[in-house]
């Protein structure tokens, strides 16, 4: 009875708006770290939205993160959708810690960049030991609906990948797994949107902030593949269409319209109750 009283709490302390203070300071650090890199280190080359990409990401990360450590809880947050970003993150490094053909073009791209995803893979991976370890069996972790089964992403966008991929690497493998991991973080949002639309409760503020700040991490890679699309060079399939530097457009746009309900209950709830509210969302095309 002790232990169900206190799962009670945990849960209930995760539907209440929480201090925006954390929150606020990790927005300002974040986008001054961003700033300080665009201007000083790439010296405003706009190859370096890729690395503003990557700063984003850990962001969004990062998010999660004051969540779990404020509330002691994992409550709206999908195992899932991490697995997905976590095998998406360690295809991109697979090439990019050791190959160009991905990288800025600017000095933030030696190392930096890499760094950023490096520190987001870390990260995830800290965050699945809470969910898998530490909260599996805390009424907190939402495994019930967290069920979606990763296999057919898995399985679609590697065999896209091996179809697809552009040849910038010059080494098929690598530029294979690149590949990969685009499309993988393109669909990653799935498992997070099917265990929002099943759950029951609000879900916390900041697990729908994540899901925000990933969005606008995927506009900035996007903004980019969109600019440099024509360099992803690649041995057509029909005539001279680029089918490498399309698909990398693609994915992105793939990402942001799986993204379009969420982001008219996310700005619905924002201007309605303000940044630290929790979020319902109800009738979504997921349901």
């Amino acid at each position: 009875m002790i232990g169900s009283t206190l799962d009670f709490n945990a849960h209930q302390a995760t539907l209440k708006p929480q201090s925006g203070l954390p929150t606020k300071l990790v927005y300002v650090g974040f986008f001054s770290v961003a700033l300080l890199i665009h201007h000083w280190i790439a010296e405003g080359e706009f190859s370096s939205v890729l690395t503003m990409s990557a700063i984003f990401e850990l962001l969004a990360l990062s998010l999660l993160g004051i969540h779990v450590l404020s509330t002691g809880s994992v409550e709206g947050i999908s195992a899932k959708s991490l697995q997905l970003e976590a095998i998406a993150l360690a295809s991109r490094l697979s090439s990019t810690t050791w190959l160009l053909g991905y990288l800025p073009l600017d000095a933030s791209g030696d190392y930096l960049y890499q760094s950023f995803d490096a520190a987001s893979l870390i990260f995830i991976l800290v965050l699945l030991y809470h969910m898998l370890k530490v909260h599996r069996y805390n009424v907190t972790y939402d495994a019930e609906n967290d069920q979606l089964s990763l296999t057919p992403f898995l399985t679609v966008c590697f065999v896209l990948a091996c179809l697809l991929h552009a040849d910038l690497d010059e080494r098929p493998m690598f530029d294979t797994l690149w590949y990969f991991g685009l499309f993988l973080t393109s669909v990653a949002p799935m498992p997070y949107l099917w265990l929002m639309a099943r759950s029951k409760t609000a879900m916390p503020a900041l697990a729908c902030h994540f899901i925000a700040v990933m969005a606008i991490s995927r506009i900035m890679s996007g903004a980019y593949m969109w600019e440099a699309h024509e360099e992803f060079t690649c041995e057509p399939y029909f005539g001279e269409f680029n089918h490498a530097g399309w698909s990398a457009v693609g994915a992105h746009a793939v990402h942001l319209i799986l993204l379009a309900d969420f982001a008219y209950f996310y700005v619905k709830n924002l201007t309605k109750s303000g940044l630290n509210a929790p979020m319902e969302v109800t009738g979504t095309w997921m349901v």
